[in-house]
């Protein structure tokens, strides 16, 4: 099984660089679980503006020939859409750094019973299913930058530069072609069975984490049967003065 290559998602110059993904202890178990990754509703997320256009795409409908006799209500049919697929557009987001990031331990663990998976894009890229696609997040000014047209999975590898430091890898799949557009999603997302002996490289405790926690991440890691090194954090090393 390996994801499917698509002209959207772009690869890392390194496809061996490190990705982690920062989840509190509850995720966790979810994960060894159910040995599978969420994939949340794209539409779900903290970012208001997944799967839009950017600014200047809609202002360059009035200088394209192709638009410019179109009706208001052909604009309005594409915005409604587009505001559809987001509901059945599913993202499961990594952090691409060589090292442990303090920023991503704060944003997207909260406290210190949590932990960050450690794998390559690689290894990501290698596990998931043909139907899900993986690439690099890319960071536009949405004022002034034009996202590329032509596919609808454009808007979902795109977001805003406030979001740079995220330094995302985005894998993503979606179920446009399974419903119509007069349904909803009841779900809040899918949960996408991977190897996670294969993918997973190592485990990190959070930063300041208390020693129960610690043997509780072994020992519930070692009732699923999985074999991953749990490393502290390196953020945990005592400073020299």
């Amino acid at each position: 099984m390996t994801a499917q290559t698509h002209p959207v998602f772009n690869a890392p110059d390194d496809p061996n660089v490190k990705i982690w993904r920062y989840m509190d202890f509850t995720k966790y178990v979810s994960l060894l679980d159910k040995q599978a990754l969420f994939f949340s509703r794209s539409d779900l997320l903290n970012d208001p503006h997944e799967g839009a256009n950017s600014h200047a795409n809609i202002k360059i409908r009035s200088k394209d020939d192709f638009y410019k006799d179109a009706p208001q209500s052909f604009f309005d049919q594409i915005s409604q859409y587009t505001i559809w697929l987001r509901q059945w557009t599913y993202v499961n987001c990594w952090h691409m750094n060589e090292h442990e990031s303090t920023a991503m331990w704060q944003l997207y663990a909260k406290t210190n019973e949590a932990v960050a998976l450690q794998s390559t894009f690689k290894k990501l890229h290698d596990h998931l299913p043909e139907n899900c696609h993986v690439g690099k997040v890319n960071y536009i000014d949405y004022s002034k930058d034009l996202l590329p047209d032509g596919n609808f999975f454009y808007p979902f590898v795109h977001k805003r530069k406030s979001f740079e430091h995220e330094r995302e890898i985005r894998a993503v799949t979606s179920d446009w072609g399974h419903h119509n557009e007069k349904e909803t999603n009841p779900n809040n997302g899918r949960h996408i069975n991977i190897n996670l002996e294969n993918l997973i490289e190592k485990v990190y405790i959070a930063p300041t984490a208390q020693a129960w926690f610690v043997e509780l991440v072994e020992r519930i890691t070692k009732k699923y049967t999985f074999k991953f090194t749990i490393m502290p954090s390196s953020l945990d090393e005592k400073p020299i003065f």
